[in-house]
């Protein structure tokens, strides 16, 4: 496996995000650093862009019954 480069990211949050961070982790079995890097891939990755396109191919599917429901003033 190749190794890949490793940036240094420092952030600073309020203590109670950074207590979740912890017991979200350790919940999980891995390090603060490991678990914002998951966050981090899933925000950016395949998975979000795939639920994104979905919504949007929903929201085509049935924006004439949004429409109807709710009214075109509401969008």
């Amino acid at each position: 496996m190749a190794k890949t480069q490793k940036a240094q990211l420092n952030v600073r949050v309020d203590e109670d995000t950074a207590r979740a961070a912890r017991e979200k982790a350790l919940a999980r079995g891995m390090s603060v650093n490991r678990y914002i890097e998951e966050l981090v891939r899933q925000d950016t990755g395949e998975a979000g862009r795939t639920f994104v396109e979905a919504a949007a191919d929903f929201m085509r599917q049935y924006e004439k019954v949004f429409d109807e429901e709710i009214g075109e003033a509401r969008r």
